[in-house]
């Protein structure tokens, strides 16, 4: 890479926990990052829905319902998180049921969870960022379209704003595998076929606002029968507030349910997960206000576990937990070693 190339900032597409990992550890480097996300926000997979109903406003986690943290290097990182008080333990009464008995998970673990949200430590990671000057910039509701690859660094071409003047050293990719397909296709045909071999799936998630507590003895559930995969008290996790007397609770479809009904009405949706709900005990669906997201790239099955992917040639790489696992510690761990990837060609 050319001293002139160096001089120029990476341009990072998803500002999801990968994409803001690896931007943090270039940022600490002392490079330049430039992340753009379709979004008004952070947050990829960790997505937490805020709205208001007669009764008050609400909040309630759609997307990853909580975290786990093996790996050491993850673990030091959300320990960060916890002093910064955006992440928290989250101390769940945990069942399973098999479609005619209930039981419970024999083995602690330790869940985390965003505080007071599941966007949080993504919010914090971009205050970081912020808090680098010149040397980050994140720009919102950005859709890339386009990339190219000149004599004078990589050029990028969005919905909203065209051709961008801006050049870049490298870009790296943290959005989901079929958004990358696309993009790396005339650019990077071997990275497309990365992508292209992940089978990301859907999942559809329901938000209950409930006027009362429901009355079970679990917060959270793995259904292993019918439509529902799990179910979570979500107004249980640390830092979560809810008008008086009321709890919102997630409901989220399998896998293979979901993509069965992927293009349903969310009336459809939210109708049968909500009769699903009510057979495990949940409150009658008359009761209740809901809200249904469709998660269209939810997980990968199976998930590879490359890590990432990364052309030293091109400059050009992939890092997002599809390519890791397809958990959140997976994401996180899969944008450090993209990182580290780049600072090796820098």
């Amino acid at each position: 890479m050319t001293t002139t190339m160096q001089a120029l900032p990476v341009a990072i597409i998803g500002a999801g926990l990968a994409g803001l990992s690896c931007a943090q550890d270039l940022v600490q480097a002392g490079h330049q990052v430039h992340v753009f996300d379709k979004s008004r926000g952070p947050s990829g997979r960790m997505s937490t829905r805020r709205a208001d109903d007669p009764a008050g406003p609400w909040q309630c986690d759609h997307g990853a319902q909580y975290f786990t943290a093996r790996d050491a290097t993850f673990r030091a990182e959300v320990a960060r998180w916890q002093q910064a008080g955006v992440a928290a333990l989250w101390d769940a009464r945990l069942a399973s049921f098999d479609g005619s008995s209930w039981s419970t998970p024999e083995t602690p673990l330790e869940r985390f969870v965003g505080a007071p949200r599941m966007t949080s430590p993504a919010a914090w990671l971009v205050q970081g960022l912020q808090q680098a000057g010149e040397r980050a910039q994140t720009q919102w509701q950005t859709t890339v379209q386009g990339l190219e690859r000149q004599a004078d660094g990589w050029t990028i071409t969005s919905a909203e704003h065209g051709l961008h003047a801006q050049r870049y050293s490298a870009v790296l990719l943290a959005v989901p595998a079929p958004q990358a397909v696309p993009l790396l296709q005339p650019v990077a045909a071997a990275g497309a076929a990365v992508a292209a071999s992940a089978r990301m799936r859907g999942s559809w998630a329901v938000m209950v606002r409930c006027p009362a507590p429901v009355p079970l003895p679990w917060d959270g559930a793995f259904i292993n029968d019918g439509p529902l995969r799990w179910v979570a008290r979500d107004s249980s996790k640390p830092g979560r507030t809810v008008p008086p007397g009321m709890e919102t609770w997630l409901l989220h479809a399998s896998p293979e349910w979901s993509e069965a009904h992927i293009e349903d009405s969310a009336d459809a949706v939210t109708g049968t997960l909500l009769a699903a709900f009510a057979a495990l005990g949940g409150p009658s669906t008359h009761l209740v206000q809901a809200t249904a997201h469709r998660w269209r790239y939810a997980d990968t099955e199976p998930a590879l576990t490359q890590g990432h992917w990364w052309d030293a040639t091109a400059c050009v790489g992939m890092c997002g937990d599809w390519l890791n696992g397809g958990k959140v510690e997976g994401a996180w761990l899969s944008g450090q070693s993209l990182a580290q990837q780049v600072l090796q060609a820098r």
